[in-house]
């Protein structure tokens, strides 16, 4: 005679699982079992004392799958413990969420990588407009550092953020939208200074705290194309005006400039933004675009 069972059904004693079993139920590798078990993150119900086997039980079993779930979706695993340490749903909830606004954040990125892989397979570079620029001094409020290439969109950001704030609360005049200087040595050893930088009137200066401070950009000799779209798109601007100043042999040293004309602060569709990069070249207006 069979027996019936069904979930929340009450047991007079734990079942007792081996962790052979566990695993099964659970989809969790004995190897997994045991460094979550080490983490303290699942502990066995027992440890028999002799033999140090492990033994589950079977109320440990949605824990498990609620972990491999997680673990699924690329979530660390001391997030995974913030889950299941939350003391409440609302806190249980908040992680999540965060971590799945990290998962939307990385498909958007893998999308636009794999858009960008499918326009360079699929056509020639679309052709630039290039124009000639010759820029003075400017006085800006600036942020610089030593930046890692792979750290640079967290840096940018807080920079910009801190830039505005200090532009703001010293009541200062924006005379131009706001650039960068990335030196030679940024993309030629992953790593260099970079400049973030508010163009603002010659009156006034940040209160002292803080990174911001007043400094003076020096003029150049500038060819100037205009990047449509996202910045993950960018290396293909980058790669038309470097061939355009090659081939009539016009660079010169000197950091690359960009201006940002429109960014997610005007605009949250990425099609829509627009960046001028600006590349250093020997004064030489003869040359054709």
């Amino acid at each position: 005679m069979s027996e019936a069972w069904a979930p929340g059904q009450t047991v007079r004693m734990p079942v007792r699982l081996s962790i052979g079993d566990f695993a099964k139920m659970t989809y969790l590798s004995i190897k997994a079992l045991r460094r979550y078990h080490d983490m303290g993150l699942l502990v066995p119900a027992e440890i028999d004392p002799d033999s140090g086997y492990r033994y589950y039980e079977a109320s440990q079993v949605a824990a498990g799958q609620v972990i491999r779930r997680f673990r699924d979706l690329g979530m660390p695993l001391e997030q995974v413990r913030e889950v299941l340490d939350a003391p409440d749903a609302a806190t249980r909830n908040e992680v999540i969420v965060a971590h799945l606004r990290q998962m939307e954040s990385a498909l958007q990125q893998t999308q636009q990588t794999v858009s960008s892989l499918r326009a360079l397979l699929e056509g020639p570079q679309e052709q630039i407009e290039v124009e000639y620029r010759s820029v003075g001094p400017a006085r800006v409020v600036a942020i610089s550092g030593l930046v890692p290439m792979a750290g640079i969109n967290p840096w940018w950001s807080a920079a910009f953020s801190e830039l505005h704030d200090a532009v703001s609360a010293a009541g200062l005049r924006r005379t131009g939208p706001d650039g960068a200087l990335y030196s030679g040595e940024f993309f030629e050893e992953d790593a260099g200074e970079v400049v973030a930088f508010v163009p603002v009137g010659p009156q006034g200066a940040p209160a002292g705290r803080g990174r911001a401070h007043v400094r003076t950009i020096p003029g150049a000799e500038l060819a100037v194309t205009v990047h449509n779209g996202s910045f993950g798109e960018l290396d293909r601007t980058y790669g038309a005006l470097g061939t355009f100043v090659s081939r009539r042999q016009i660079g010169v040293p000197g950091p690359i400039r960009e201006h940002y004309l429109v960014t997610d602060a005007h605009t949250a569709d990425e099609s829509q933004h627009r960046t001028e990069v600006c590349w250093p070249v020997f004064h030489n207006r003869g040359e054709g675009t």
